[in-house]
């Protein structure tokens, strides 16, 4: 029986022929398919109706993909994976993306936060079982063994409508200020809350609210929830917070 998966044809060669732009993201789709985070969000995600139905789980892979090719909105998201059809054989239309997302409510939310904190911790279990180990934080040349770093920094994102909680920023710029949590030790995102951009970058009462209910899934590979409550006093846009296991 012949294998029919996306990547059955692909090949790394250097003979110069049959070669396709931005080849990074075949690695990036092949760890979503090695580590199983497309077959959990499809069990975590609701079914589509009708003939031909897609499989959302699939669908919010390839748009993550799309994305980091640089898709600003779904429309280029559906255009990229026509164009770059050796990674994307089967592209998912503009609609159905929508669908695969409106489809996202709060319970299904919270399905999807614990499927990633279940891929997580599988990824960080094969960053230690690396020769070089889990990537821990340096300070002043000293490798700060069982500490994670997490960094709060507030982003403006422009735009030019008058899109949902768009307003003027303090810069005087206009679009929104999400607020985005960042573990230093693997330089991934864990969590972002959207805001308009009328509130200030950084607050005390902002940040609390953020974590740990939202960066919960942040948790230690030994699944318990050891944050040290070891905040850095925030400057205009960005603070740290550090925690162990």
């Amino acid at each position: 029986m012949q294998g029919t998966e996306w990547d059955h044809r692909l090949a790394v060669r250097a003979d110069g022929k049959n070669l396709i732009g931005h080849a990074g993201v075949v690695l990036l789709r092949k760890v979503a398919d090695r580590v199983g985070l497309a077959t959990a969000l499809s069990a975590a995600l609701p079914k589509g109706t009708g003939p031909g139905r897609r499989d959302r789980g699939m669908a919010l892979v390839q748009l993550a993909c799309a994305i980091v090719l640089g898709a600003t909105n779904v429309l280029q998201a559906e255009q990229l994976q026509y164009h770059w059809r050796a990674v994307f054989p089967r592209p998912v239309s503009d609609s159905t993306l929508r669908r695969a997302l409106a489809a996202i409510d709060g319970p299904v939310a919270a399905r999807v936060e614990r499927v990633r904190a279940a891929i997580r911790r599988v990824v960080w279990m094969l960053l230690a079982l690396r020769p070089g180990g889990f990537p821990w934080i340096s300070v002043c040349g000293r490798e700060v063994t069982g500490w994670y770093v997490l960094d709060l920094d507030a982003t403006i994102v422009t735009c030019t409508s008058r899109k949902e909680g768009a307003a003027g920023t303090f810069k005087g710029s206009f679009g929104h200020m999400p607020l985005g949590a960042w573990v230093a030790n693997t330089r991934e995102c864990v969590a972002m809350l959207l805001r308009p951009a009328t509130q200030p970058p950084t607050t005390s009462p902002t940040t609390r609210a953020f974590w740990p209910p939202r960066c919960g899934s942040s948790r230690c590979r030994c699944g318990r929830s050891c944050w040290s409550g070891s905040t850095a006093r925030p400057s205009a846009t960005t603070s740290s917070t550090t925690f162990r296991r």
